[in-house]
C-alpha cells in the first residue's frame, strides 16, 4: 500500500457564478431590491447596510455592477455588496 500522494497539478481557477447575478437594484421605503439575471429578486432591509440606509435617493441611485454580476457599487458611499452575501443575510 503506498503512502504517497498527488499533487494538484492543475492551477486554481477563480469561480464566476453564471445565474446569480445581478441585473438591477432598486429601493423602496426602508428595502433594498436585487434584480439577478435569471429573473429573482432577493429584498432585504436597507438597515442592514447603514451607509445606505442613511444616503440620499440620488447617492442610492449612483451604482454599478460588478464582477460580472456578482457584486454592487455605490461609487458615492464607498459601498461594496456580493450577491451571494445578500442571499445568505438573515441566515443561521
Amino acid at each position: 500500500m503506498s503512502t504517497s500522494t498527488s499533487s494538484l497539478a492543475s492551477p486554481l481557477r477563480s469561480f464566476r457564478p453564471t445565474t446569480t447575478l445581478a441585473k438591477s437594484v432598486d429601493f423602496c421605503d426602508e428595502m433594498m431590491h436585487v434584480t439577478l439575471t435569471d429573473g429573482r429578486v432577493i429584498s432585504t432591509p436597507a438597515a442592514w447596510f447603514p451607509s445606505l440606509l442613511h444616503a440620499t435617493a440620488e447617492q442610492r441611485a449612483n451604482w454599478g455592477i460588478g464582477g460580472h454580476g456578482a457584486g454592487l457599487h455605490w461609487p458615492d458611499l464607498d459601498e461594496d455588496l456580493l450577491v451571494t452575501g445578500l442571499l445568505c443575510s438573515g441566515t443561521d
